[in-house]
Formats: C-alpha cells, structure tokens, sequence
C-alpha cells in the first residue's frame, strides 16, 4: 500500500455508511484512523489473519478472496465507495478476516483499528452494539456447540470401532489361556503316564530331542492335503494299538508337523507300552506351545491398538511439537481399520523425510477426515494410498484412492463451510472446511483436490520450517 495520510471529515461525510452520524461523530471517526492509498495487486489483508482493522473502501475495487483447493477464487468485490470488510475483533477478540482483500483497480481506503470501532459503536449506539455483539457470540457458541456435538459423534464412531478391532485378539487371548488349562493338564497327565512305565533319562532326553526337530504344519496346507496327513497319520496309530483317541491325537501330531516316519523314530526310542504316552506327551507340549503363540500374538496386536490410539489421541504430549507424518497417518489408519473392509492400503512413505513443526492432534483428525472420506468413496472395494515426500520446503502428502471421483461442481465446493454430500450421521464430523483450516491457518500449509474418476487425490502440503 502506499503511505498513509490522516482521514479527514470529507472522506467519509458522502458515503451512504455514515448517514446516520453527526459531524461531530464523523470527525471523531476521521481522527481515529487513516486513508491509505492503494494499487494494482496490493494485499490489503490475508485470509484467516487476526482482523484487527475495519476497511473502508473510498474508491477503487477490492477483490475478497478465498483460497479453495489449489486455487484462489473470488467471492465477492467491495467495488462500491462504502462497502467494508473485516473489523471482527470489536466483536470477538478471536476474529479473523474471512477472505484476503487483493486490489483489482487502484484507489483508496478508510482504515480504523478494531478497538476503535468498538470503543465509538459502544459509545453511538449501545442498544445496536450489545446486540450485534450477542448476535455475533450467539452465532459462534450455535457453530462450536454444532462442531463439539459432532466431534462427539466422532469420538463415539472411533470408539466403536476401537472396541470391535479390540475384541477380536482380546477374545483369541481368551480362548487360548482356556484352552492352555486343558492342554497343561495333558502335558502332566502324559508325563505322569511316562514315569509309571519307568523310561530312562536318556530316552526322554531323545523324545525331547525328536520333539524339538519337529516343524509344525504349514499355515499354507489345504484343508484336503491336512486330512489325507491324518489318516495316513490315524492308519499307523491304529496299527500300532492306540486307544485313547487315536484321532484326537493323530489331529495334533499334524498340527505339531509329525509323520508316521517320525513316530517311527519315537518308537524305536520307546517300543512297546512307552510309545502311546510318549506320542501323548509330544502332541500335549506341541499345543501348549502353539497356545501360546496365540496368546502372544492377541495380546501383541492389543499392545499395538492401545499404542496407535495412545499416538493417535496425543496424550500426554504438548500441544505444538516436532511431528512425525508417517506416525501420524499410521496411527490414523489403525484407528479407521474397522471401516477397511475390501480396501487395500499402500503405503508409500519416504524415508528421509524430516521432521515438522505443528499441532499433531489437529492433523491427526484432518488425516481422520480425508481417509474417512476416500475409505467412503470405495465402498468397501478398491485401493487407498497414502504417500509421503518431501517437495521443496514442504512435506507433500497425499490421500488417494480408487473411487467414482467427484464431480467438479462437488470438488469447486469441497472446503466451503458447511457443504457435505454424506447423508445425515455419517461422515467424522470434520467438514474440508475445517481441514482447510488447520492446514492452511494453523500450518501456514496448503491443502487442494485432483480427482477424476478411479483416481481422487487431497494433497496436504505441510511447510518444514
């Protein structure tokens, strides 16, 4: 903008937006603020930026601005002397300019600090400032209320979802410790069966031996392939005067990856009397083992859940921190895994890429939104990507996935505030308008929308400095 120079009553007597004052309050306006000049693509004031002053256009054209997707496209124009923007924090001391005031032909505006204007609209017209105060607070606590409710809804969805990717390996741990009571009691029961028929110490010494060479069956065996291994398995039990169960037992020396030309060797270790227990023994401790595999297994994929959700929620963690992307996202994909269904997911992450600084929880849930949404787009079917890299001063990351696209009237309107093509109840409750925000106002980012059918990509650019 050019240099400033005092406003004077003159500038302000002929506009319309001041009919109602009196010359005494006009020169009072006048003296509280300035007149600056502007020209050709000046930048009068930035979207989302604390809009402490309140402009006035005097003459010229003023295009407001609003940065959607990739693109900045024009919402409205102050081309008429006496139109005005911002000034929201004589209202709300959290106010920002709604658009950027970029000039389109040159001329001059009326500026007057925020504190001003609300010292003057107290003073002039009380009944009209309490009023347009609550108006403008009332409007802010329906918008928070509306958004804490839906955050609500989100957090209820999340949870069920926790709960469901939760019960799965909690009840497999369950089952397993169940069912290692009766297998540590046959383990006991064999070995008590053993020493009653008197074995040596080197016998069992070359059972035990026998029993860790075994492999245990392939999780790849067909059903057909297991079944033509057990009776081949159950034959040479049989053959040999098993009675207790012999197909029970001819099950778990399968499972455990024994063969009729491996009990063989067992019964040369122990003929006779000895070889049944023995054969009990091995087949016990092998589902002891596999028991607890399974245990093992559960409560690690549990540990994982907790862990994703403990990174996931942020706790215990500073609001603004170094952030790791990739953790972020990964965290977020566990969260959604209950909504996965058919979908495949790649993940194609740097691994060089750097370290930033932001608000991880605000960008865990704008990765929230963005998966839910494309996760939304395929059905239950198709491929979702998510990549990393760095690109220039800023990290560059990108949802895709493999859905139907959005039609470009839906993509122009994606970050408009309160704009959704989901039905009632569904969806994060995080519209693109706020994951525009964080992005965009909260990390000085970028955030746009390529799509075309069986390709839809939000790429989230995030600055390293």
């Amino acid at each position: 903008m050019d240099a400033s120079r005092p406003a004077r009553p003159a500038d302000l007597r002929d506009l319309a937006l001041f009919g109602g004052l009196s010359d005494e309050q006009i020169a009072d306006l006048a003296s509280a603020g300035a007149v600056f000049g502007f020209k050709l693509g000046d930048i009068l004031f930035t979207e989302g930026q604390p809009a402490e002053y309140w402009w006035v256009l005097l003459s010229g054209t003023v295009d407001l601005i609003r940065h959607v997707g990739r693109e900045d496209a024009v919402v409205a124009q102050m081309d008429v002397a006496g139109r005005w923007a911002g000034g929201f924090r004589a209202w709300d001391d959290a106010g920002t300019y709604l658009a950027t005031g970029r000039v389109a032909h040159p001329g001059e505006v009326f500026r007057l600090p925020a504190e001003a204007l609300r010292e003057r609209f107290a003073a002039w017209f009380p009944f009209g400032a309490h009023l347009i105060g609550g108006l403008y607070h009332t409007a802010r606590s329906i918008d928070a209320t509306a958004r804490q409710r839906s955050s609500l809804i989100t957090l209820g969805t999340l949870a069920a979802g926790l709960a469901h990717e939760l019960n799965n390996p909690a009840a497999a741990a369950t089952r397993a410790a169940d069912s290692l009571e009766s297998a540590s009691r046959s383990v006991l029961q064999a070995l008590g069966w053993l020493s009653g028929n008197n074995i040596s110490a080197a016998q069992f010494s070359e059972l035990d031996r026998l029993r860790v060479a075994l492999a245990p069956a392939p999780s790849s065996l067909d059903a057909l392939e297991r079944a033509d291994r057990e009776d081949a398995l159950l034959d040479w039990l049989r053959d040999k005067g098993m009675t207790r169960e012999p197909w029970v037992l001819a099950g778990a020396l399968t499972t455990a990856g024994a063969d009729p030309a491996w009990c063989a060797r067992v019964e040369r270790v122990l003929p006779g009397p000895d070889l049944e227990p023995a054969l009990h023994w091995v087949a016990s401790t092998a589902e002891v083992r596999q028991l607890l595999g399974e245990v093992r297994e559960s409560t690690g994929r549990i540990f994982e859940l907790v862990a994703a959700m403990r990174s996931y929620s942020q706790l215990d963690r500073a609001s603004r921190q170094r952030v790791r992307v990739s953790e972020g996202l990964d965290s977020t994909l566990v969260m959604l895994g209950h909504k996965m269904g058919g979908v495949s997911v790649l993940r194609d992450y740097a691994s060089d890429l750097p370290e930033l600084e932001g608000y991880p929880g605000e960008l865990n849930q704008v990765w929230t939104n963005l998966i839910d949404n494309a996760l939304d787009a395929m059905d239950g079917a198709g491929t979702l990507r998510v990549s990393t890299r760095a690109d220039g001063g800023q990290v560059l990351v990108e949802i895709c996935d493999t859905g139907p696209g959005m039609p470009p009237a839906v993509a122009a309107r994606a970050f408009e505030p309160f704009f959704t093509t989901k039905e009632v109840g569904r969806g994060t409750g995080l519209g693109l308008d706020i994951a525009r925000r964080v992005v965009v106002e909260r990390h000085g980012g970028a955030i746009g929308i390529e799509s075309v059918p069986g390709d839809t990509r939000i790429q989230v650019r995030l600055p390293l400095g």
